[in-house]
């Protein structure tokens, strides 16, 4: 017997089915190759392999070759990272040394540990 379905549950089922497959468009603002930029590169560039393999984009910016993108960003601070997609926006500043608040940041999980 097949099972029937309204509209709006239909639309749910397809928009979890589309946020499996969402496509991460990442940028990482630096401060030229500091030991902590270096570091930082190296902890997102390690976070997205292991929870979003294949799905993302990652633009690191050092922001002394670019500053016109840090003020376009408004970006007070760095290393952050910003992730434009999926929306919302969301802005993370730090060391990037926190797995949990990195998932939380990034809508993969709903609360942190």
């Amino acid at each position: 017997m097949p099972v029937r379905m309204n509209r709006q549950t239909k639309e749910l089922i397809a928009a979890a089915r589309e946020m499996q497959h969402a496509r991460y468009v990442l940028r990482l603002y630096v401060a030229g190759m500091t030991p902590r930029s270096a570091e930082a590169i190296r902890r997102v560039t390690d976070f997205c392999e292991k929870h979003l393999t294949e799905q993302y984009e990652l633009e690191i910016i050092d922001i002394y070759q670019k500053p016109a993108l840090m003020r376009g960003e408004q970006i007070v601070a760095v290393p952050t990272l910003v992730k434009h997609l999926p929306e919302p926006l969301r802005r993370l500043i730090g060391d990037m040394q926190d797995e949990d608040k990195l998932l939380f940041g990034m809508d993969l999980v709903t609360r942190p540990k």
